[in-house]
């Protein structure tokens, strides 16, 4: 890169003085130690992350309520961000069809630059605020979806631009960053910030920020999931046994539910063509498969209502 070509930006984007720009001053001789020495420390200061995300659980909590109302309704949960943070919500959104059986489009992650940015660097898309409008605006955002948008400094354009978009659409605005008083925190409805500090490595928000977010992003999620039916207890009732690893998990579920031995499980399973749900409640309640279907129609498709609704 020449110097004709270097740009520091303007005024407006300093970041200089977030906490996640911070030099870290129990890593400043990180490249004196050896390679117990930097995975020591690297562990040390990860063991802090829980301790940030816990002062958020009021805010998270709170967010969970309005997503699950937004989804019961028929609305979807959407993360955008730009690299890490970006990534870490394509992640989580991918990851729910075939944990908790749940629509391709219920929960939608949205990355600047598009799924060419998940396995390369596009940064100088996260620059541009009417880029993230204009990848909502892809999205057909309403009044019935939760937008969680990422950022670790609480100031990329991309994420503040999807934000303003969303809330002039009506949507659930959600925001999720790892600095205190941040502007993204300040224009959403719920925000949330846990606070990591400066990095290992200065300025890496893939280490303790994405950690914190990776951790927030699973608790959104997988308590939506819960709270919509999606579990039994801590059981997947939802996965569906596509490949062999799933098909014996599956039997596990089964036989963990109704406390019955593998190969009943397996029976079960099969003469509920595969649905888990289906083949808890008929094998607990003893009776045929289509009966239990019907009980899970009847109470939105939860296993525990659908065992202690009296049948109708």
């Amino acid at each position: 890169m020449t110097t004709e070509s270097w740009d520091a930006g303007t005024p407006d984007v300093e970041i200089g003085h977030l906490a996640t720009e911070q030099r870290n001053p129990a890593s400043r001789d990180l490249d004196l130690l050896d390679s117990l020495g930097i995975a020591t420390l690297i562990n040390e200061q990860d063991a802090t992350v829980a301790s940030a995300v816990v002062r958020e659980l009021p805010a998270i909590a709170r967010a969970i309520d309005g997503i699950t109302d937004r989804i019961r309704a028929g609305g979807r949960l959407l993360y955008i961000g730009a690299g890490t943070s970006g990534r870490l919500g394509v992640l989580d959104a991918s990851e729910c069809p075939p944990t908790f059986n749940s629509l391709p489009n219920q929960v939608v992650g949205v990355i600047a630059g598009g799924d060419f940015a998940l396995r390369h660097a596009v940064e100088a898309v996260e620059d541009d605020p009417r880029a993230g409008a204009e990848a909502l605006r892809q999205q057909s955002i309403g009044s019935g979806d939760a937008v969680v948008g990422i950022a670790a400094s609480g100031r990329t354009p991309f994420v503040l631009g999807a934000i303003a978009y969303a809330r002039e659409n009506g949507a659930l605005t959600i925001g999720l960053c790892n600095t205190s008083g941040s502007e993204l925190s300040s224009v959403v409805d719920i925000p949330i910030a846990p606070v990591t500090g400066p990095e290992v490595l200065t300025g890496s928000t893939r280490m303790k920020a994405g950690t914190a977010q990776k951790m927030v992003l699973n608790m959104l999620s997988t308590a939506v999931m819960v709270k919509l039916g999606k579990t039994y207890g801590n059981l997947m009732v939802d996965v569906q046994p596509t490949n062999r690893k799933l098909r014996k998990r599956a039997i596990g579920i089964v036989a963990e539910a109704c406390e019955i031995p593998l190969a009943e499980a397996e029976a079960a399973l099969s003469e509920s063509r595969g649905n888990v749900k289906a083949a808890i409640v008929a094998r607990c309640l003893d009776i045929s498969p289509e009966e239990a279907a019907k009980r899970l129609d009847a109470t939105s498709g939860i296993v525990r209502r659908a065992l202690e609704t009296p049948p109708g």
